[in-house]
């Protein structure tokens, strides 16, 4: 399946275009290059992280750039000379170019590369002001919550 219709959903929610656009877009390249494999793990609510297998990659080898809404990770790969002749290249030798989109307000907190594995931490950091908020209707206070404590006692007298 090449082309996802969301026509039935954008005829009925607004705000959403660039949700719709992404999801048909990595439709149409699911079938691109897999190299280098990873992992994307949810560690906790508001925190993820992406795990790539880059063997052979130092870290002036990789470059991690991220921008508003992506993540790219690029990986350059050296000319080495060997000394003999090489009969079988099994181990990748080529660069790569990752790209991951990310959701609003998400940031990344922390790469590291460790035993041929690069991880990135990412972090969603919503701000106050976008957290949701209980609204009074007309003006009037918002409820108060009572205590079993203050019901108690109002029973006692």
């Amino acid at each position: 399946m090449n082309r996802m219709d969301m026509t039935q959903y954008r005829r009925s929610t607004v705000g959403f275009d660039r949700l719709f656009d992404l999801m048909e877009r990595q439709a149409r390249n699911a079938g691109g290059d897999n190299y280098p494999p990873f992992n994307i793990e949810r560690r906790d609510e508001d925190e993820y992280r992406i795990t790539l297998a880059v063997a052979g990659f130092r870290p002036a080898d990789l470059d991690i750039t991220a921008q508003q809404n992506l993540l790219v990770v690029q990986g350059r790969k050296r000319d080495e000379a060997s000394d003999g002749e090489m009969l079988h290249v099994g181990i990748a030798n080529r660069g790569f170019e990752r790209r991951f989109e990310l959701a609003d307000y998400v940031r990344v907190a922390n790469a590291d590369l460790a035993d041929g594995l690069l991880v990135i931490d990412l972090v969603r950091e919503v701000p106050e002001a976008m957290k949701p908020k209980k609204i009074a209707i007309g003006g009037q206070k918002p409820l108060e919550i009572v205590s079993d404590e203050a019901v108690k006692g109002n029973e006692a007298a």
